[in-house]
């Protein structure tokens, strides 16, 4: 009897029709996650219409577009005249032969091919790419709304994580640059205007540095001063609250810019040979990544220590106390960040 009934279960197993995407009643449609053919609109989607899904930009001209949610990849093909916000990207953002479009993109891979007078403020968590692109000019993402950060982190991008300055050019030109960095002062809302529609009417956006999920780096080819230093953040419960603390103060006292960030993963040794033997830093190197902030002005050094001290508490945070040890330490980190980058 055992017998028997296994193999008319069997059976029954084999008879049943597999079920294919392409017949679920819950399959997603193209449609929801298409903006194409379109002139002079002001479209896109609000938190929670993408999430997660692929999405697709085309032929679309004089347009404001807004894509307020997190997506896997997005391609951006044959767009003239455009300002487009793309929020965080799992994959890439691929541009394909756009001409003169403002944007606001943050993804883990950023590509441009054929395109031509592009800007871009730029959270990218490896090497940009451009191919066959000429006048891009590059900024840094600065960009907050109440949703972003969980959908960074759905996405898996770290907000210290942002190579956007560091572009590779595949078909470089022997008399002229492809690209540049945006000036100093350049402002997002100058860029991409906020939305006033209806459909955006619930967004509660800010572009002003204090409030950005990213934090404002001036890039590495724009060094302000001639003293870099190094701040190094460990991971515990209030570590992040206190680091938010600490960049705004260094940006209120002025003296110092942010040039770059990095987040990585290091184990105890590696911690005792970039900060020393100080049993503090290769234990909390256990409690999950590190965050580091290289700073570049004068004073850079004691600066940062001073703006610190009422800051950091018991948290774990790794200050240079002179020019020359600070200068060692960014040597150090970046030589370890790259490794790691490379693997």
């Amino acid at each position: 009897m055992g017998c028997l009934f296994s193999k008319r279960e069997a059976k029954q197993e084999e008879e049943t029709p597999p079920v294919y995407s392409w017949d679920r009643k819950d399959r997603p449609d193209p449609k929801d996650f298409t903006l194409e053919n379109l002139s002079g609109e002001t479209v896109g989607r609000v938190p929670g219409k993408v999430n997660g899904q692929q999405f697709l930009i085309k032929n679309c001209q004089n347009c404001h577009i807004y894509v307020f949610d997190h997506s896997a990849t997005i391609t951006v093909d044959k767009c003239l005249d455009c300002t487009i916000f793309l929020g965080p990207i799992k994959g890439s953002v691929f541009l394909r032969n756009c001409t003169s479009c403002k944007c606001v993109i943050a993804c883990q891979q950023f590509r441009s091919r054929d395109c031509k007078a592009i800007d871009v403020f730029l959270h990218c968590g490896s090497q940009p790419i451009i191919e066959a692109s000429t006048k891009m000019r590059f900024g840094c993402f600065q960009y907050q709304y109440p949703e972003l950060t969980d959908q960074f982190t759905k996405s898996g991008l770290s907000p210290y994580r942002n190579l956007w300055d560091n572009i590779y050019d595949f078909s470089p030109m022997p008399d002229e640059q492809n690209w540049s960095l945006l000036p100093d002062d350049a402002k997002v809302e100058d860029f991409v205007p906020l939305p006033t529609t209806e459909q955006f009417q619930d967004m509660k956006i800010s572009t002003a540095s204090d409030d950005s999920v990213v934090p404002l780096t001036l890039g590495k080819t724009k060094q302000k001063g001639s003293e870099s230093s190094l701040v190094v953040f460990f991971k515990d419960s209030s570590s992040e609250e206190k680091l938010r603390q600490f960049l705004k103060d260094v940006r209120q006292e002025g003296s110092c810019c942010l040039a770059r960030t990095s987040e990585i993963e290091i184990d105890a040794s590696t911690a005792a040979r970039i900060f020393g033997e100080d049993e503090r830093f290769a234990k909390a190197a256990t409690n999950g990544a590190v965050v580091g902030l290289e700073f570049n002005g004068t004073d850079t050094a004691l600066t940062c220590q001073r703006i610190s001290q009422s800051i950091i508490g018991d948290s774990v945070v790794f200050l240079p106390n002179s020019a020359e040890s600070g200068s060692q330490a960014v040597e150090a980190w970046n030589s370890q960040v790259e490794a790691q980058m490379a693997m």
